[in-house]
């Protein structure tokens, strides 16, 4: 989740509007033309226009155009050097290669045989100049600018922490000088790493078994203190005359700690939360949302739980929605827009589990565009145990790509995990073949013990 682009703002030639501002001075515009052929219509022509940094993507709310400065753009950032990993001898080797490796920059773990661990980051990073990438900037002059990229010495990196764990999980691992030269892309707040951390610190020596438990953590830490607040304002003088409320406050006193599929409780928990964050910066960027009603500001910063709980721990009255006359009322009104979403379909609520909501959708592209194969193609629409904010990162249409759990010389006690299944060919027998134990958490062998077919390679072999 580092900031790999940049939007350049264009200064436009007044008296000709087909060229722009360099630092080498005025230059024209570059046009591509590009077909787009169309079923059963005629072909839709698009003009591709470029600048030396990149495509014209859009206009800003003064109707000054902006171009994408991209490190996918770029030669340099595009390699096959992650291959080298194959060569590597040391620890330092591999973390050297991965930094050089021209691909969409990831985390980065690895050890080596003498028990050394270490943490980088893939791909290139570029070397900002004059600015630090937070809002678009013009570069016509060239004091705002991309000068290359991060030698590998300067990336980001850790070796054998006291600890001995590393751990990611799309959450921030540096700070300060280190964090500014990644960036901010909107980096998860780092409660999912956290039980990941302290499910890592409490094992002495790890097995595969302990592994997997850790991957499959759905405890719900992250909403414990939001329970405490829906609780809080089901009072005995809230919940009196109201059926609803009453209910609803059972449910949640037994939410049973966990994003389980039969809790209605975590449900009701998670539903609140998102309204009342919903309610409280929606109030705060009104005035942002009537310039530019294009953008949504709630969801241009990922991190916005601490301010959240700020708000909603310490209750200043002058951050208040003008819609309220009190917090306890704001929250109150956001228990009741829980309380009413949840029974939009008329169904009780004790049927409104997590469950229900958080079911697998994953599709074959082909059925999208013909739904009558959806039963041949897609995978089974099941209910899901866990959530974005655990280890047991799990919705609708998105979770863990995999989980795999392998020793090194002990692989035939090895786990692995992937949705989808085994194959990508609708008709062979091994199409969804794993993917039940994906939804499920169940523990198969890295390593099969009962071999169908067996493929044997012969290098050197001409056929």
């Amino acid at each position: 989740m580092g900031d790999w682009n940049d939007l350049v703002v264009i200064e436009a030639d007044p008296a000709d509007p087909n060229r722009y501002l360099t630092p080498q001075g005025w230059r024209a515009f570059e046009h591509h033309l590009e077909r787009i052929g169309v079923k059963g219509g005629p072909d839709q022509a698009l003009d591709v226009v470029s600048t030396i940094w990149g495509p014209v993507v859009d206009k800003d709310h003064r109707g000054r155009s902006r171009s994408l400065r991209w490190t996918a753009h770029d030669p340099e950032a595009i390699n096959s050097g992650l291959r080298q990993l194959e060569h590597a001898r040391t620890l330092v080797e591999a973390l050297q290669i991965a930094q050089q490796a021209g691909i969409p920059s990831q985390n980065f773990v690895c050890a080596d045989t003498t028990g050394r661990i270490g943490w980088t980051l893939t791909g290139r990073i570029p070397r900002r100049v004059g600015f630090d990438g937070q809002v678009p900037t013009s570069w016509a002059d060239g004091t705002h600018r991309w000068d290359g990229w991060l030698r590998p010495e300067e990336y980001p990196q850790i070796i054998d922490p006291p600890s001995g764990r590393l751990w990611t999980a799309n959450a921030r691992v540096v700070d300060g000088a280190t964090l500014a030269r990644i960036g901010d892309s909107g980096y998860a707040n780092g409660h999912r790493a956290r039980q990941i951390r302290d499910g890592l610190l409490a094992l002495e020596r790890a097995t595969p078994q302990d592994m997997m438990r850790i991957q499959l953590d759905d405890r719900a830490l992250f909403f414990t203190r939001w329970r405490k607040v829906l609780l809080d304002a089901l009072t005995d003088q809230a919940i009196a005359n109201h059926p609803a409320r009453r209910e609803l406050k059972s449910h949640v006193q037994n939410w049973g700690g966990r994003a389980s599929i039969d809790s209605v409780g975590y449900r009701a928990v998670r539903t609140f939360h998102s309204l009342l964050e919903r309610q409280v910066f929606g109030a705060l960027t009104a005035r942002c949302l009537a310039a530019d009603p294009r953008f949504d500001f709630f969801f241009a910063a990922r991190q916005r739980e601490g301010p959240l709980w700020k708000l909603i721990a310490e209750r200043p009255i002058h951050l208040l929605s003008p819609k309220f006359k009190s917090w306890d009322e704001q929250i109150l009104v956001a228990v009741d827009a829980m309380l009413l979403s949840l029974a939009t379909d008329g169904s009780e609520l004790a049927k409104r589990t997590w469950g229900e909501r958080n079911r697998s959708r994953i599709q074959h592209p082909f059925s999208h565009a013909m739904p009558v194969l959806q039963r041949f193609l897609d995978m089974p629409s099941e209910p899901l145990p866990g959530d974005v904010h655990m280890p047991r990162v799990q919705a609708p249409d998105q979770g863990a790509s995999e989980r795999l759990v392998v020793s090194p010389g002990d692989e035939e006690n090895g786990f692995f995990h992937m949705p989808g299944g085994q194959s990508g060919h609708p008709l062979s027998p091994y199409y969804i073949a794993g993917h039940s134990a994906w939804a499920h958490g169940e523990q198969t062998p890295f390593i099969s013990k009962q071999i169908a077919h067996r493929l044997t390679l012969n290098p050197g072999m001409s056929h």
